[in-house]
């Protein structure tokens, strides 16, 4: 068991989008440096002063590249860290060499974890553990101060490591919305299809029967045929980008779309008043797109009744044009800096992107929280043939 989870650690890839730099690296390393100087300049009892800024300097510039190349940089602050109490070893100064700004490494170390692959991590470790121990052999400290020593040493890389896990529990989380909404958008689609096929299948049976008396019935069975195998290609289409692999044979029903939004604003569990207006062409919505009209209402209006602060109503726009279908939804409670997508959320933009379109959420202009989204009428804006609703 233990061998199998160190084989597991070992080959554990890094953690996906690790970002580049941004502002907070750049402010970290002017801090840094200011504090550097501040020392340099004030401090008078720093021991080694050129070689003490030169190596801070170093730990700081560092930084830089902390989740990009995390092992990279533990090696080379660390291995700088080693060589200086090599020297002092063997110089022996009256007083530890060091700026206190030199704690800028425990950033490091909070790296490793949260953004370096296992073999980093492992090796990363072994680099800081020896830095440690060679640091216990020349400072002497008490052994009460070589456990509290250690545990500040280790106790970023510990909350690296939460911060790594929590991350990656979201994102699985996320990663089985995403597959949920595709499995529930391919039975959707495979319901359409088979609908469509059925059609097929009884117009060409008729064609068949009146061929030898009628051929302009004939004719048109075969134009029906076309017709409705127009419309289960576009559907397949669809299917196809939807479909993954593991999807399960759940019972098939048709879904609710657009014709039944007047049925959920009016809900009686509502605590808001809902004002729902149908612009335009949407009774003629293909299938794929009428349910997802409908979810994206639905899971709007449940955040706004569970989430909006002091609101007083809930404003619902839905507008059928020539190629696409525009959805909204606002509240008008208070702005209150909701944070990330919930999971509700991250499936909707998921089924949005299958279709072709896209979603957006976050605060209104004024007030309250907005949900927005533009999905095509077929697959792509042109040649599309809508299908009929249920």
């Amino acid at each position: 068991m233990l061998r199998d989870d160190l084989s597991a650690l070992w080959t554990e890839p890094r953690p996906p989008g690790a970002p580049g730099r941004v502002w907070r690296d750049w402010a970290l390393l002017a801090v840094s440096l200011g504090g550097v100087v501040l020392e340099a300049a004030l401090r008078e009892d720093v021991v080694w002063r050129p070689v003490a800024v030169v190596f801070t300097v170093w730990v700081c510039v560092l930084t830089l590249w902390r989740r990009t190349r995390p092992l990279a940089v533990v090696v080379l602050g660390f291995g700088a860290m080693m060589a200086l109490q090599t020297a002092t070893l063997v110089a022996a100064p009256p007083e530890p060499v060091g700026l206190y700004t030199g704690l800028v490494v425990l950033v490091l170390v909070y790296a490793l974890p949260r953004w370096g692959s296992g073999r980093e991590i492992v090796l990363g470790s072994a680099v800081i553990l020896a830095t440690f121990a060679l640091s216990v052999l020349t400072d002497r400290t008490p052994a009460v101060e070589q456990v509290a020593g250690f545990a500040f040493l280790f106790l970023p890389a510990l909350i690296g490591a939460s911060v790594r896990f929590r991350a990656g529990a979201r994102q699985r989380q996320l990663d089985r919305v995403r597959s949920r909404e595709r499995e529930r958008l391919a039975r959707e689609l495979h319901d359409t299809v088979a609908h469509h096929v059925s059609a097929m299948v009884i117009r060409a049976q008729a064609g068949r029967v009146v061929a030898a008396t009628d051929s302009a019935a004939a004719v048109e069975a075969l134009l029906g045929v076309e017709e409705e195998g127009a419309r289960t290609l576009e559907e397949m289409r669809a299917m196809v980008a939807a479909l993954r692999d593991g999807g399960g044979g759940a019972e098939l029903a048709p879904p609710a779309g657009v014709a039944d939004l007047e049925r959920l604003v009016r809900a009686p569990a509502g605590r808001l008043r809902v004002d729902l207006r149908l612009d335009g062409e949407v009774d003629t919505l293909p299938p794929a797109v009428d349910a997802a009209v409908y979810r994206i209402v639905q899971e709007s209006v449940t955040n706004a009744m569970r989430h909006a602060v002091d609101a007083t109503g809930i404003t619902v726009r839905v507008t059928g044009e020539r190629h696409r279908v525009r959805v909204t939804v606002r509240d008008d409670g208070l702005r209150t800096g909701r944070g990330r997508d919930g999971y509700g959320l991250a499936g909707l933009r998921e089924r949005a992107a299958l279709l072709g379109g896209r979603l957006e959420a976050g605060p209104g202009a004024d007030r309250g929280w907005s949900v927005q989204a533009e999905l095509p009428r077929g697959r792509t804006d042109s040649g599309a043939h809508p299908g009929s609703r249920r």
